[in-house]
């Protein structure tokens, strides 16, 4: 063992214990990523009083406004289980009765199931699982700038989501926009088969869209469609039209899902100021009526339906109109979204965003802020938890990987504390005694390995160190990471038969014309 520098102890006693080299081999903690349980109490912004008023006040906002459905095979449904139906406007009111109902035969327990049972995922009170950025059209990284995303984009971040025990579920990453809109959706549900063992995403884009999905991971777990339908095995993210309309594309993806029993996250996005009230309380109160209307509407169609609660509601910059995140206001509606979900009895959906354009000092605040709405708020499923920029429109390769600093920070913080008499380190104290240091006795000695979080882009060398190093960024060492990351990438094994059944269908629906979304 190297000699730490007398300087770097300071005026103490220098005495070190003689005996045996220690090996210095880096000990993995990130297995324990895995399955996160966080043991914090939820944040309050909200008295129960006030949280049972914006429920009561979201329940008269949809008995008497309502909710434009555009989709009829939706209004029909409402409208068998008792709503008040205007085909003519499109408008759908909902009793009172009729959304408590519903909302009581949700499951208040989710699990969704993996091809590894090492990778099924909880979703109930206290588990945690992060999700990568969903969706961007465009990509960006530090050699090659800002492009339109591509099928080999969004491959390498189904390999970094792969890679890292702290991302559990996947998700769009980016859109591969080189592949026909019509095959896009094959190509993106097998690569995420194909490249990882974890939980896939599918787009709500219509009926034949989603129905190729299904049958994707059907072909994955080698199941039947009962079987498929029995449990969850994939989940989709539902986004209202705020203020107070469902278009076609989502109202369908809720009868499709809830239909095949896989999960809903029903999430408005809301921005207190633009298509929601400028207030906190009254721009929760609008999403929560959306989330309400959603989550009913997939309860119609297969009570015990498993959905999610999802929420997104930031603010504007009042000057320009543009969306803003990981503002203190973006942390209190967090808080706030998460009381009105615990309210329900349901899990509940936050996200990591920033309006950052780069990857940059701006990015990593209102990312970090945003993470401590939605994890201090008690949130169950985060949504673009890794490389998210731009307000949802880039994913970045080097905000990918200072997100997972960041998610994985927060997972040792989620980890037990030990107050066992050898953690107390009574004996510790006596053996350095009075003006010495820790540095070498035996108690530090046993677990110096293990003892603290190894960063994985953060460098704690002294100036020197570093400038001699090339003086790089964090941003600049996040680049060596991600290609180093993707180097050493391997793909999780897969059985030769479920392989040729995948590549056979999509090869066969390609040859058919694919299906165009429908918007």
């Amino acid at each position: 063992m190297s000699k730490i520098p007398e300087e770097s102890i300071g005026r103490r006693n220098r005495r070190r214990p003689s005996g045996t080299e220690v090996s210095h081999a880096v000990v993995d903690r990130t297995r324990a990523y895995r399955h996160l349980r966080n043991p914090f109490t939820p944040m309050k912004v909200f008295s129960d009083d006030q949280v049972a008023s914006l429920h009561d006040a979201a329940l008269g906002m949809l008995e008497t406004q309502g909710m434009k459905v555009l989709s009829d095979d939706a209004r029909r449904l409402y409208s068998a289980a008792g709503a008040d139906v205007d085909d003519a406007t499109q408008m759908v009111r909902m009793s009172r009765d009729l959304v408590t109902r519903s909302i009581a035969s949700a499951p208040r327990d989710i699990t969704m199931h993996s091809v590894d049972p090492e990778r099924h995922v909880p979703l109930s009170e206290g588990c945690v699982a992060f999700a990568p950025t969903s969706g961007p059209p465009n990509i960006m990284d530090t050699a090659r700038g800002r492009r339109p995303g591509t099928l080999e984009d969004f491959c390498n971040l189904m390999k970094l989501s792969q890679s890292f025990e702290v991302i559990h579920v996947l998700g769009g990453a980016t859109e591969p926009q080189d592949i026909p809109v019509q095959n896009r959706h094959l190509e993106f549900t097998r690569a995420q088969l194909m490249l990882s063992d974890k939980i896939p995403l599918v787009f709500s884009r219509g009926h034949k869209q989603v129905a190729d999905n299904f049958e994707l991971i059907r072909l994955a777990h080698g199941i039947s469609l009962d079987e498929f339908k029995k449990r969850p095995y994939t989940y989709t993210i539902i986004n209202t039209n705020s203020p107070l309309q469902l278009d076609i594309p989502m109202a369908d993806g809720i009868i499709d899902f809830a239909t095949a029993g896989q999960v809903l996250i029903i999430t408005p996005f809301t921005l207190a100021g633009a298509m929601a009230p400028v207030t906190i309380a009254g721009a929760l109160t609008l999403a929560h009526a959306e989330a309400l209307a959603g989550l009913t509407l997939a309860q119609i169609v297969r009570p015990g339906a498993p959905v999610v609660y999802g929420s997104f509601t930031s603010n504007v910059d009042m000057k320009s109109g543009s969306p803003a995140f990981g503002t203190p206001e973006y942390v209190k509606a967090a808080f706030g979204a998460g009381q009105m979900a615990r309210f329900l009895g349901l899990p509940w959906r936050s996200s990591n965003a920033t309006a950052s354009n780069t990857p940059d000092a701006q990015s990593v605040y209102e990312s970090q802020m945003s993470l401590w709405g939605a994890l201090f708020g008690g949130a169950n499923f985060i949504l673009h938890a890794a490389g998210w920029l731009e307000s949802g429109l880039t994913t970045s390769y080097e905000k990918f990987i200072l997100d997972i600093e960041m998610l994985q920070m927060f997972a040792e913080m989620f980890q037990p504390v030990g107050a066992t008499p050898a953690d107390l380190a009574v004996e510790a104290v006596a053996e350095v005694g009075a003006g010495g240091h820790f540095f070498g006795c035996a108690h530090t000695m046993e677990r110096y390995r293990s003892a603290f979080y190894a960063p994985l882009v953060s460098d704690w060398r002294n100036y020197g160190s570093w400038a001699d190093d090339g003086a790089k960024t964090a941003t600049q060492r996040a680049t060596g990471i991600w290609q180093n990351t993707l180097a050493r990438y391997v793909a999780p094994p897969r059985d030769v038969a479920i392989v040729e059944a995948l590549d056979s269908y999509v090869a066969r629906r390609i040859s058919e014309g694919g299906a165009p979304p429908i918007t």
